[in-house]
């Protein structure tokens, strides 16, 4: 078994293999220097100092070796050939496999505007990377986000937090806007103005100026923003090595997380997905990549248990934490349940008066942790395609978990 890809989604599936049994080769081919782990705190903690990543360690260091597998570091898979059952690494190596499992993830979206190249501006997905922008952050400096989805909105609140002045600029109405939408969004957006952060919603960054590194950014709108640095996040886009499968917006992976071609097999950010419930998606979160590796091991053993997960995700910014189950990207009904003056609230996604997602704000909490909780009742609701009257989602008074028991 050969896994390319050492993030979240190969970590776990070398783990699975292992637990489930498998007593053959595995090879872990990974294009960074550490162990496999994840990526939340790169954002958050690890980049405010507050938190190392051993307790992101898909497994400790030593357990790889120690379980026969074996990790090859800085090494890149530029190829896979299907025909021959081989691979082909940056070397010029070839490696057979006798199944191969990609979990490449994706690559960040870069900025082709003038200016773009200056030393100052970040981009973040690597530690090396968050180590430059942690090099940056000091109580006074001035730094610009470009782009305010999740990224955006984690690093924006984990600079303004050390002390650094913030400004984000980014094309819609509100931060998060394209996933949560606009009532959701406006939220978020309050509390980053109440934290000191401004924010240019619809305006877009056209150019950086400076000399020997970045000093200022202008904008569609005419601003110039004198700046220290500056962080772009602006999305990523699906990463893979040559290999002649079916693609579309990601490698295209059945039920099963498996490619059109025999063996090849496909996992995290990297997988388009054909899932059960909401059909054909490729999934950027944490938790699906931790679940998606281990499921895309198990079909590689044999299982023809479909994954079925329900996507979740969450985000921390500042005392502030975000829920969200389902998936969904557009939707006829919003419906909120809570206070929106408050800002603590849960929000239904409805299609067709169908509960195909939902969000939490300052309520509920983790629905893998917390099965009691509100969140877990809403991925109840998500799962059995409920139908509940927009009156009753709404009505405090109603118990969620008598909703998602019927």
């Amino acid at each position: 078994m050969v896994i390319i890809g050492g993030g979240v989604a190969g970590g776990n599936a070398a783990a699975t293999l292992r637990e489930e049994g498998f007593a053959g080769p595995v090879v872990l081919i990974s294009r960074e220097p550490g162990v496999p782990f994840g990526r939340p705190p790169l954002s958050k903690t690890y980049l405010r100092s507050e938190e190392d990543l051993g307790a992101w360690y898909v497994r400790p260091d030593g357990w790889y070796a120690g379980h026969d597998v074996e990790l090859r570091r800085g090494a890149t898979v530029v190829a896979v050939d299907p025909a021959a059952h081989a691979i082909i690494l940056d070397s010029g190596e070839e490696l057979g496999y006798g199944k191969v499992l990609i979990a490449t993830g994706g690559r960040n979206r870069r900025l082709g505007i003038p200016g773009a190249g200056l030393p100052g501006i970040h981009y973040l997905r690597t530690v090396a990377e968050c180590d430059a922008i942690r090099q940056e952050a000091a109580p006074g400096r001035r730094a610009v986000i470009v782009g305010m989805g999740f990224i955006g909105c984690e690093v924006a609140a984990s600079l303004t937090q050390l002390g650094v002045q913030v400004t984000a600029a980014f094309p819609g109405r509100a931060p998060l806007e394209r996933v949560l939408g606009g009532q959701a969004g406006a939220l978020i957006g309050n509390i980053h103005r109440a934290k000191g952060v401004e924010l240019l919603p619809g305006d877009q960054v056209t150019a950086f100026e400076g000399t020997e590194r970045v000093e200022a950014v202008v904008t569609a709108a005419g601003r110039r923003i004198a700046c220290d640095f500056a962080v772009a996040g602006v999305g990523i886009e699906p990463d893979s090595p040559a290999v002649a499968v079916e693609r579309g917006n990601g490698i295209l992976a059945d039920e099963l997380c498996r490619a059109s071609a025999p063996d090849i097999y496909v996992a995290g950010d990297v997988a388009n997905h054909l899932h059960p419930l909401f059909g054909r998606v490729r999934v950027e979160h944490f938790n699906n990549a931790e679940k998606q590796g281990a499921a895309a091991a198990r079909s590689m053993l044999g299982s023809t248990a479909p994954y079925d997960y329900l996507y979740s995700f969450w985000s921390d910014q500042y005392e502030h934490k975000i829920e969200y189950v389902g998936h969904v990207t557009t939707w006829d009904e919003f419906v909120v349940r809570g206070s929106v003056d408050e800002g603590k609230l849960i929000g239904f996604y409805l299609v067709g008066g169908t509960v195909l997602a939902a969000v939490g704000l300052d309520r509920g909490g983790d629905p893998e942790l917390d099965l009691d909780g509100e969140m877990a009742a809403c991925a109840r609701l998500v799962a059995a395609r409920a139908r509940p009257a927009p009156a009753v989602l709404a009505d405090d008074r109603t118990d969620l978990w008598s909703l998602a028991r019927r």
